[in-house]
């Protein structure tokens, strides 16, 4: 057989898709499992979306677009950002994608030479890292505590910006903390950052409808900042739209026009009858989307409550996302395998911190993407297994 390009030996993946496999396979040997693995909200899409993208069919929407995106979504989007982030941006700033990776792949496929550094949060979205080491150039992890509340040290950033870092990347909310970056923090990197003007940053905000106190803060807000950043997001945490692969960057036009030739190389253009659905979801009632964090929001407080409740985790209360990312270090044992045996001995999905990253270690995260009832029973479960795990 013919061999392999180099390149993909460091191509990494996320490992919640794995576990859900694995998850699934002991589903079929007649486990009964409660899934907190994957990062995916269990709310059906809205009706009204569900219909636009009915209309749109019945309507012709079944042709190639422009690779950037129709008209249409890229003037919806471009209005609820400059609305949502108070910033000035135009349909010109925007390119939607299928889903937002595209918009990280493909940013990071724009910006990054091999050798180039590129500071990233860890732990973190495993494919930031995946990303750089595929494309050649250095990842500087940016180390989240859980006594810094996940925050970023921000000596530790002026510690690690060099001559040779290009890229920053930047999640609030976080995957997999629920942390939050308060507005104080972004105005501080900003200001940094004045220091080092090769460098961009790529805003991960996919989470940004789900913060639970306060208002989302987006670096864009700073002077100097709205032309150096990628703001990633979409339409799959917000609205319960994952499967239909749906997002969006906002960038300098001169970099959306880059990246807007990568989806022509790539994807040719997003499906049109789904970026129809994109425009109602922007345009149309946003009492399901409220709907939707009210109840993470409850489920947040009810899993905390009782992991707080077990000897052994520590969890912080997240502001946003539906992530918890508990300290299960009074356990005594690696979180792979207390991930691992919660699985296969205590019929509970969940993904060790190192899924994100070495710096992951530690800890577990739990997804509360998930009902009260299952969360119950989860909790139910790992009251059950840890003392055991404990007494060995």
């Amino acid at each position: 057989m013919p061999g392999f390009a180099r390149s993909m030996g460091r191509l990494g993946t996320e490992t919640a898709f794995e576990v859900l496999a694995r998850a699934k396979e002991l589903e079929r040997q007649g486990r009964d499992i409660v899934h907190l693995e994957i990062g995916e909200p269990d709310f059906d899409t809205p009706a009204n979306i569900i219909e636009a993208a009915k209309r749109a069919l019945d309507e012709g929407y079944t042709h190639y677009g422009p690779s950037a995106g129709l008209p249409q979504l890229r003037e919806a989007v471009a209005a609820h950002i400059a609305a949502d982030r108070n910033i000035p941006v135009t349909a010109a700033n925007v390119v939607v994608t299928p889903g937002g990776k595209p918009i990280m792949f493909y940013g990071m496929l724009a910006i990054l030479d091999p050798g180039d550094e590129a500071l990233y949060p860890n732990p973190g979205f495993p494919i930031y890292e995946s990303v750089i080491n595929y494309l050649g150039a250095v990842p500087v992890p940016l180390v989240m505590r859980q006594e810094n509340e996940f925050r970023l040290d921000l000596n530790e950033i002026k510690d690690k910006l060099s001559d040779k870092t290009r890229l920053l990347i930047l999640n609030s909310p976080q995957n997999p903390t629920g942390g939050v970056l308060p507005a104080e923090d972004l105005k501080a990197i900003a200001e940094i950052l004045t220091d080092y003007p090769k460098v961009w940053v790529l805003a991960d905000e996919i989470y940004s409808k789900l913060v639970y106190d306060g208002e989302h803060a987006s670096i864009t807000a700073y002077e100097g900042m709205l032309e150096r950043t990628v703001i990633l997001d979409g339409f799959s945490k917000t609205y319960a739209m994952t499967g239909w692969r749906l997002g969006y960057g906002v960038m300098p036009v001169s970099l959306a026009e880059h990246v807007a030739r990568l989806e022509t190389n790539c994807n040719s253009c997003p499906p049109a009858m789904i970026q129809m659905a994109g425009v109602e979801a922007l345009t149309g009632p946003q009492d399901e989307p409220a709907r939707m964090r009210e109840a993470f929001r409850e489920r947040r407080d009810h899993l905390v409550r009782g992991l707080n409740a077990i000897e052994g985790i520590d969890c912080l209360l997240p502001g946003g996302a539906f992530y918890v990312f508990p300290s299960i270090r009074g356990l005594g044992m690696p979180a792979r395998e207390v991930a691992t045996r919660l699985l296969d001995e205590g019929g509970v999905a969940a993904l060790s911190g190192t899924a994100f990253g070495v710096h992951g270690d530690g800890h577990l995260r739990f997804s509360y993407a998930n009902s009260i009832e299952n969360l119950d029973k989860a909790l139910e479960r790992l009251a059950e297994f840890v003392p055991a795990l404990i007494r060995g």
